[in-house]
């Protein structure tokens, strides 16, 4: 038997964490995407804990400034393009400086630095992924998908949606209708 499982990484996420700082009995604010705030001292012995049981599901702390930097940066790009219907209508450099009260200079020079990739990559790469979602789980048209996305036309979604995955948009789709139809 086969299985198929629809589920939201950024809410597993929260779960995983609220049930691990529980068991270490860690008082804790969950704040935005990423962040914790601990609200008495805790010892190193017990951050060791904590980062032993968060690493099996590879969730890590992260204690560099810059490293925790890129990670606001991933973070905000992931709850822009799956937690917003709609992408914000800003502009993305707009958005993230705002979001993270640094220059967009800064923030891409950062994030080129140690991910070498730009901002610009990782936002394409996050928005066919998106995309791919919206057309295997809520069987959205090309046109829904593309709006959704803020793409100012299906042609260009579908320019780097082959880009990124070497399938265009529909010949994904016929995939997955086959995979479903052979499994059923």
């Amino acid at each position: 038997m086969r299985l198929y499982i629809k589920y939201d990484g950024i809410v597993a996420c929260r779960v995983i964490l609220q049930e691990q700082l529980e068991l270490l009995e860690i008082d804790y604010k969950l704040l935005e995407l990423g962040e914790i705030e601990i609200s008495n001292s805790v010892t190193k012995e017990r951050l060791a804990q904590l980062q032993e049981a968060l690493n099996k599901y590879a969730i890590f702390i992260v204690s560099n400034e810059k490293s925790q930097l890129i990670q606001k940066i991933k973070d905000a790009i992931v709850e822009m393009v799956y937690e917003k219907d709609k992408l914000p209508s800003v502009t993305i450099s707009q958005y993230l400086s705002d979001k993270l009260n640094f220059s967009y200079g800064y923030i891409t020079n950062i994030f080129s630095e140690y991910t070498y990739t730009s901002i610009e990559n990782f936002i394409i790469i996050q928005k066919i992924e998106r995309a791919k979602k919206l057309i295997i789980e809520d069987e959205l048209t090309l046109t829904e998908v593309s709006y959704k996305l803020n793409y100012s036309s299906v042609a260009y979604l579908s320019s780097q949606f082959k880009k990124v995955t070497g399938l265009t948009p529909s010949a994904f789709k016929r995939i997955v209708d086959k995979r479903r139809s052979l499994s059923n």
